[in-house]
């Protein structure tokens, strides 16, 4: 007797399935299918993807493979026809609106509630960002730059390529002169370097790191799996 096969809610094809849409597929409209399989025509346009089954030739030049047939005019009848008048001709204009649509509308020129002036700031990741620029359409890393950059600079001039500023104390939240340091990236990458930890912390960030790809890897596969069934 055919069974149905569960996994995680969702009823798998069986081998019988796959072998009546193996036969059906080829000489039978989907949409007829579907209710036989008790799935969507999208499902079994999907399986038989993966079973590598095709409509046959004889299925194609039949009136059930498309609902309008390429250069018999079948959608002619659905069509404006020359000389058609639009339903709302004259009643749409420049500024028209019914009731009280008008009052309702955004103005030109109009900001959003969330809109912030040059010179406003915020907290991003820890860092104080300050607006300096109003650019609409960029990336908000174009209007926005930090805080404790932007003091550096009006006193020693754009930061060199490849350096970038500590906080003495550690508190990124104390943005004062007195309290950066430039460095260069390779000094950055090996004071935050795992090896300069503990080798017993080291090593379980690592084994950690392992383990979170792995989780990944796994999560992905039973991705693939659930969309290929």
């Amino acid at each position: 007797m055919k069974r149905d096969r569960f996994r995680a809610g969702k009823r798998l094809w069986s081998k019988a399935d796959d072998r009546d849409l193996r036969r059906l597929y080829p000489h039978t409209r989907t949409s007829t299918l579907a209710p036989r399989f008790r799935r969507s025509v999208v499902a079994v346009y999907a399986r038989a993807k993966v079973l590598n089954v095709h409509k046959s030739a004889a299925y194609m030049a039949s009136p059930d493979a498309y609902r309008f047939r390429r250069g018999q005019g079948g959608g002619e009848t659905f069509r404006y026809q020359p000389g058609h008048v639009p339903a709302n001709k004259g009643l749409r204009r420049p500024g028209w609106g019914p009731g009280r649509m008008k009052l309702t509308q955004f103005k030109k020129g109009a900001l959003p509630h969330t809109y912030m002036p040059i010179g406003s700031t915020r907290l991003v990741d820890g860092y104080m960002y300050r607006k300096v620029t109003d650019v609409r359409n960029v990336p908000w890393t174009k209007n926005w730059k930090p805080e404790h950059v932007l003091i550096w600079e009006r006193v020693h001039g754009p930061l060199p390529e490849g350096h970038c500023l500590w906080f003495t104390d550690g508190d990124r939240r104390h943005v004062d002169l007195a309290n950066l340091e430039l460095h260069t990236r390779a000094e950055n990458m090996r004071r935050n370097s795992v090896h300069n930890l503990p080798e017993p912390l080291a090593k379980t960030i690592q084994l950690l790191g392992a383990l979170n790809r792995q989780v990944r890897k796994r999560t992905r596969d039973e991705e693939q799996d659930r969309r290929s069934a």
